[in-house]
C-alpha cells in the first residue's frame, strides 16, 4: 500500500506566514488601510492586524479578507483538484471519488 500523504518541508506556520505576507502585500498594493479593509470585509482591523503580525486568524476571517480583495476564485479552488505521486494512488483517488464518509484507519 502507498503512504497516502506526502512529506512537506514547510510547517505549518511558514505556511500561515506566507499567507499573512501574502494578504498585506496585496492590502497594500490596492493602498488599503487595516481600518478600509474592515469596512470592506467585516473583519476587525486588530484581527487582520494580528494576522499581519502573528499569523493567526479563524478561517472565515480569511475568506472574508481573501473575498474583499477579490480572490473569491482562488479560495473555491484551494484543494480542489486531487493530488497523488502514484498510480496506485490515483486508482484509490478515482474509487473514492463518490465517497461520503472517510474511513477510520481501524476499519479493516
Amino acid at each position: 500500500m502507498s503512504t497516502l500523504y506526502r512529506y512537506e518541508t514547510e510547517t505549518v506556520e511558514d505556511l500561515l506566514a506566507i499567507m499573512a505576507s501574502n494578504l498585506q502585500k496585496r492590502r497594500l498594493e490596492k493602498g488599503l488601510s487595516r481600518e478600509a479593509l474592515f469596512m470592506m470585509s467585516g473583519v476587525p482591523s486588530a484581527t487582520i492586524a494580528k494576522f499581519e503580525q502573528k499569523h493567526t486568524i479563524s478561517l472565515a476571517s480569511f475568506v472574508a479578507l481573501a473575498k474583499s480583495l477579490g480572490y473569491t476564485n482562488d479560495i473555491k479552488s484551494l484543494i480542489s483538484n486531487p493530488l497523488y505521486n502514484t498510480m496506485d494512488e490515483l486508482e484509490t483517488i478515482n474509487k473514492n471519488k463518490n465517497r461520503k464518509r472517510g474511513r477510520n484507519e481501524f476499519d479493516k
